[in-house]
């Protein structure tokens, strides 16, 4: 494994001169990527009826996504060598740009999933480069301020894109929530060429090799694993034989890959890193965080179309407050990041976080507006306030030259857990969904008297349309879809209640960081 030697320089001595304009063509990109594996969030059922695909079959526009991202992330920083990292972040750029038209084009469910992982391919960059561009431009006692403002794209993104989505879903056609990235990549794309700032070591290097084996591990290992994931459920897990074939094919190539980098010179990411507890634990920590984020956004527009009958704009505007929540936090951080122990912040983030979980794990559908907003501002405001300082707790020991590597691990790695909470929560819900029908198909008996006293009004109402045989057994159906809906219910708060414990689980965590030196 090669390893990264620490810089004895001043680690201020390639800084721009004016590091907040390159931050201009950094958050437009990041906003756009990010808000792209949201966006499409409360358009799925729209997509899935033009693709005439099935719920479970939908769900892959948002995991290919995720998972053609994650396969790039670790690359950055051979690409970043091969073709300069100003170039490379470009490049970036203008592959997102044309893959979000081409997903507009699509006219199969096939054509979308492709495109999706060439969007994700396309943007897979974005996000490590722009961190590391963010940190090394800025001195470390201004960090703080600046991860904030990075903070503005990476967690309003997925916020506001539920809303953006659902407006233009309803007002224009879905297509359009990926035709609209083409002038705004267009637009990064330019300022990102003429403003960013072009450190001596972030240049194109000669001789650079790809880490082939490396590579094909980490693809192998992503695409078995999300198969898992996506098709599991609908196989019944390890009851099948071909997922647990699915299963030993991702676990047996994570560990080569892993192998790989430790033992070859030449290698598509720098294993090193993983030797600094702070990094370890900042990562497990974001990607709890992740995976618990995008599950929530991708389950609350289906409860609020599916049981609560909200239309896609309105289900998406219910979620806006999340970003007010997200804004606040955000402003919040961008004043007091460098001056608090940022382990304090986290840790008020995740009460916040775990919070609204439990919030919206005891609602029912008898709410009004009000009470889907408040927790979501809640939960925004818990996602601010953490997930920018974790980063800074997680990066603040590391050196300049490993910050492009170490970003690119860690955004990998929190793709892999938005990724497994998008996927495992459908499985939540319908397994769920099965537990609580079992426990109360028992209670549709005629010894239950409630039940029977609810048939015959029912039934007798009925009567005045149709004949008495007829009029019971459409009471009975009416009282079993009653108990379908019931379930499903339960279903999603129990999903919700899991979110709201793992937040909680992760605050013992936080102490085993110690606290900044550099607080003012």
């Amino acid at each position: 494994m090669s390893s990264q030697t620490l810089t004895t320089e001043d680690p201020n001595k390639y800084l721009p001169e004016h590091p907040w304009i390159s931050c201009i063509p950094i958050l437009l990109a990041v906003f756009i990527y990010v808000m792209d594996g949201t966006i499409a969030n409360v358009a799925l059922p729209h997509m899935a009826g033009s693709f005439s695909a099935t719920r479970d079959e939908s769900i892959w526009i948002l995991t290919s996504y995720l998972i053609s991202s994650g396969i790039v992330i670790p690359s950055v920083g051979y690409f970043s060598k091969l073709f300069g990292r100003k170039n490379f972040y470009v490049i970036s750029i203008l592959m997102f740009t044309f893959a979000s038209f081409l997903c507009g084009t699509a006219k199969s469910l096939g054509q979308m999933v492709i495109y999706r992982i060439l969007q994700g391919a396309g943007g897979g960059g974005i996000v490590p480069l722009s961190q590391a561009i963010m940190m090394e431009s800025f001195p470390k006692e201004k960090r703080g301020t600046a991860m904030a403002i990075f903070g503005m794209g990476v967690i309003i993104a997925p916020i506001i894109g539920p809303v953006l989505g659902g407006w233009i879903t309803d007002n224009w056609t879905w297509p359009w929530i990926f035709f609209i990235n083409v002038p705004f990549g267009c637009l990064a794309a330019v300022l990102a060429k003429n403003l960013l700032f072009n450190p001596p070591y972030a240049r194109k290097q000669k001789n650079v090799k790809l880490d082939g084996i490396g590579f094909f591990f980490l693809t192998f290992w992503l695409i078995c694993l999300q198969v898992f994931f996506d098709k599991g459920n609908n196989a019944d897990w390890f009851n099948a034989t071909w997922i647990r074939w699915i299963f030993t094919l991702s676990c047996l190539s994570a560990v080569c890959f892993f192998i790989s980098q430790m033992r070859k010179k030449e290698t598509l990411v720098d294993l090193s890193v993983f030797k600094n507890k702070e990094f370890v634990i900042g990562t497990f920590i974001q990607v709890v965080m992740t995976a618990v984020l995008y599950a929530s956004i991708a389950i609350l527009p289906q409860f609020l179309q599916s049981m609560m009958g909200y239309t896609a704009y309105l289900s998406g505007l219910s979620m806006m407050p999340r970003g007010i929540g997200s804004m606040s936090a955000t402003i919040l951080c961008a004043f007091i990041a460098d001056k608090v122990d940022k382990r304090k912040l986290v840790c008020v983030g995740l009460i916040c976080l775990g919070s609204a979980g439990l919030f919206f794990g005891f609602l029912n559908l008898q709410i009004a507006q009000i009470n889907i907003m408040l927790p979501n501002c809640l939960m925004g405001f818990g996602i601010g306030l953490s997930m920018v300082p974790i980063i800074n707790l997680s990066m603040e020991t590391l050196s300049n030259e490993q910050m492009t590597n170490a970003s690119g691990l860690q955004n990998l790695f929190k793709n892999i857990g938005g990724a497994i909470g998008t996927s495992l929560v459908a499985t939540f819900l319908t397994r769920f969904a099965q537990v609580h029908q079992y426990m109360m198909v028992g209670k549709m008996s005629e010894l239950n008297s409630v039940f029977v006293e609810r048939v015959q009004t029912t039934a007798g109402a009925l009567m005045k349309y149709t004949d008495p045989s007829s009029a019971f057994h459409l009471a009975q159906y009416s009282q079993y879809g009653t108990l379908i809906k019931q379930s499903t219910l339960w279903a999603f708060m129990d999903s919700f209640r899991i979110f709201g414990v793992l937040c909680f689980v992760l605050i013992p965590l936080l102490f085993m960081f110690k606290k900044s030196k550099d607080l003012k």
